[in-house]
């Protein structure tokens, strides 16, 4: 019987817990029922719209949140006012920086998004009592890393092409993790301009590439921000993976 299961039938566990991807492949996985249950009574569920700000740059933080649904954009801002689009995260990732007292990134709502808040002091109490929450939130920061690697030689090696289909093959398999297919459907979860000032690219050539990625059968795009990819190994191809 998988987690999951065993959950539904685990009448211990929160209701609102029982179903919620956080629980089975979030940091809340590590947390007990009685933890679940603490936590469950201080925590607020709210949906965000896009370009909502969840987390202020070099602002003191007093929450943490898991994101439930949606993606949510991280950007860092230059002394001049420039910023710069630095990583994506999905459901269930968790949103914080436990063990420092501010965030040194901006987190805004990219799509409408669905999150869980808890006050940082509890999680910081139940991070102090219970190592297998420690050591999740590690997983979390070391899988970030080694994205944000990858990312790196996304943007210094690549050429715009795979780029392009980098980026779109990061949402396709990031969208529905759990989706065991071989074919993807989704919505851009960022505009034509945040999608250049992510890659490096201009507007222009993001246009111009995911026109040929169309045209060449990779991907099929419907009202502008509907994606639909047949083949993800064709994409994983065109992106160079």
């Amino acid at each position: 019987m998988d987690a999951h299961r065993k959950d539904i039938h685990n009448s211990d566990v929160p209701a609102l817990c029982r179903a919620c991807e956080a629980r089975h492949r979030g940091v809340c996985g590590a947390l007990s029922p009685a933890q679940l249950v603490t936590l469950n009574k201080q925590s607020t569920r709210k949906n965000v719209s896009p370009g909502t700000e969840l987390v202020g740059e070099s602002q003191e933080a007093n929450s943490y949140a898991n994101i439930i649904a949606g993606v949510v954009k991280l950007t860092k801002m230059m002394a001049d006012g420039r910023q710069q689009i630095v990583g994506l995260q999905f459901a269930p990732d968790f949103l914080g920086r436990p063990f420092r007292a501010d965030s040194g990134i901006t987190a805004d709502a990219a799509t409408d998004v669905n999150v869980c808040s808890f006050p940082k002091a509890v999680i910081d109490r139940m991070i102090r009592e219970t190592p297998e929450l420690e050591h999740k939130l590690l997983e979390q920061t070391l899988k970030e890393l080694d994205e944000a690697r990858d990312w790196m030689l996304t943007l210094g090696r690549k050429t715009a092409s795979e780029k392009v289909a980098s980026f779109v093959y990061l949402i396709a398999t990031h969208i529905n993790p759990e989706a065991e297919t071989e074919s993807a459907s989704f919505d851009l979860p960022l505009t034509r301009s945040d999608i250049a000032d992510f890659l490096g690219l201009t507007i222009e050539t993001v246009s111009r590439q995911l026109t040929k990625l169309r045209k060449d059968g990779i991907i099929e795009i419907r009202n502008n921000r509907r994606v639909d990819v047949p083949d993800l190994a064709k994409l994983a191809e065109r992106a160079s993976y």
